[in-house]
């Protein structure tokens, strides 16, 4: 989805675009467009307003006016209001295959973009003039691509991350995230929950069909355990676990997990590459930010092509990896900490946390500061800022 955001925001610059994706968007198989809900912040849904795709987006979206945090078996909870910080909402979600199909659309409405799907990367080549990739399109029928900059948004173990010789360090969370859809008998109503319990944390995000998304936060043994009984079976763990705040749980549909790790690649950038997403960073869900990063990511960049005239020069990557920094260091180490501290079940480390969910909770300037978290960290993207991309280069200096 990052990669095809990227893309979209290029369009129309004159700059000679090739998108590889690997499975067909609207297959079934598509790993990214599938039936997991994302959680779009107020920043990702001000790019995609100045991309001009947020009225289809927001027609399947929900939004999300109230939070409620809550430390399960303990004193501590929180509540946030949008209408307390003058906000329509804190941020609205959108199912994963709906956002896949509308970035799609548009971006074989707009053309200039060469879209190869399916195709496969098999190999890539960096050097100091240019990226040269083999692509392979069909058994036995391979392409070669040479291109001033190679973008990776394909995923933690990105063949150009490794290409470029860019090390990444990994956390392993010793957690799966249990995901699903369910209904229950009061339907979403725009509001968000988060639940931290002892076998990890649990989020209840509302849809716009009045269900909600599950995301539940176990150790690998205990998911395995709750994958494997029936529906009625799961339903009832489900309910003993997160309580009745959002109603008796009626049904849950097709359920999948996945395990949980910070991984963070050492650079951003290479010769002739640069990373987005989560080949640059995969963070743990908690915050529901990793999607909201990597599209700042892809704001940051199409900003900078657009305006070079060499846009895989070697001052324009520095310049990314700059102009990123801070906000991958801030957004990594925020939820990184969550996850530590909700973690702990160490009585003086509950204790604590409780009380700094009641202090929160009557903490206004706290409270506002939370609520500008899905804007991110140091300043903001053009698109982020409803502005168009900058004056690209004369005709015959662009690339």
């Amino acid at each position: 989805m990052v990669g095809a955001s990227l893309a979209l925001a290029l369009a129309g610059t004159g700059r000679k675009l090739v998108l590889i994706e690997a499975v067909q968007p609207d297959g079934g198989a598509q790993p990214s467009f599938d039936e997991r809900t994302t959680a779009l912040g107020n920043g990702a849904r001000r790019i995609f307003e100045t991309l001009g795709v947020w009225d289809a987006l927001e027609a399947c979206s929900a939004p999300i006016r109230h939070i409620h945090v809550s430390d399960a078996g303990h004193f501590g909870f929180a509540r946030l209001d949008a209408a307390a910080h003058a906000l329509s909402a804190f941020g609205y979600t959108v199912p994963n295959r709906h956002l896949g199909n509308v970035l799609w659309q548009a971006l074989r409405a707009r053309g200039g973009i060469e879209l190869l799907s399916p195709a496969r990367l098999t190999a890539v080549q960096l050097g100091a003039d240019a990226a040269v990739l083999t692509v392979q399109r069909a058994p036995g029928e391979t392409l070669t691509l040479r291109a001033r900059l190679a973008v990776a948004a394909d995923g933690a173990h990105s063949l150009v991350k490794q290409a470029a010789g860019i090390a990444s360090s990994s956390t392993d969370y010793q957690q799966v995230a249990l995901v699903a859809n369910l209904c229950t008998d009061s339907g979403a109503q725009a509001i968000a929950y988060e639940r931290f319990t002892e076998s990890g944390p649990l989020a209840l995000l509302p849809r716009h069909d009045g269900s909600y998304a599950l995301i539940w936060t176990l150790a690998p043994a205990a998911a395995a355990a709750l994958l494997a009984c029936d529906d009625d079976e799961f339903c009832h763990r489900l309910q003993q676990r997160f309580g009745w705040r959002a109603g008796r749980i009626l049904h849950v549909g097709t359920r999948a997990s996945y395990p949980l790790s910070l991984v963070r690649a050492h650079s951003s950038v290479g010769p002739r590459a640069a990373l987005i997403g989560n080949a640059s960073q995969a963070l743990h869900p908690i915050a529901a930010q990793g999607f909201n990063l990597g599209l700042r990511d892809a704001a940051v960049l199409a900003e900078l092509i657009a305006a070079a005239d060499d846009p895989g020069a070697d001052e324009v990557l520095a310049q990314f990896a700059r102009r990123r920094a801070a906000d991958r260091r801030g957004m990594i180490g925020f939820t990184d900490r969550l996850v530590k501290l909700f973690s702990s079940q160490r009585r003086a480390v509950t204790t604590a946390r409780d009380l700094g969910l009641l202090l929160f909770d009557v903490s206004m300037p706290a409270k506002r500061a939370l609520s500008r978290l899905s804007w991110g960290f140091g300043a903001l993207p053009r698109l982020a800022r409803g502005l168009p991309l900058p004056p690209r280069p004369a005709p015959q200096e662009r690339r």
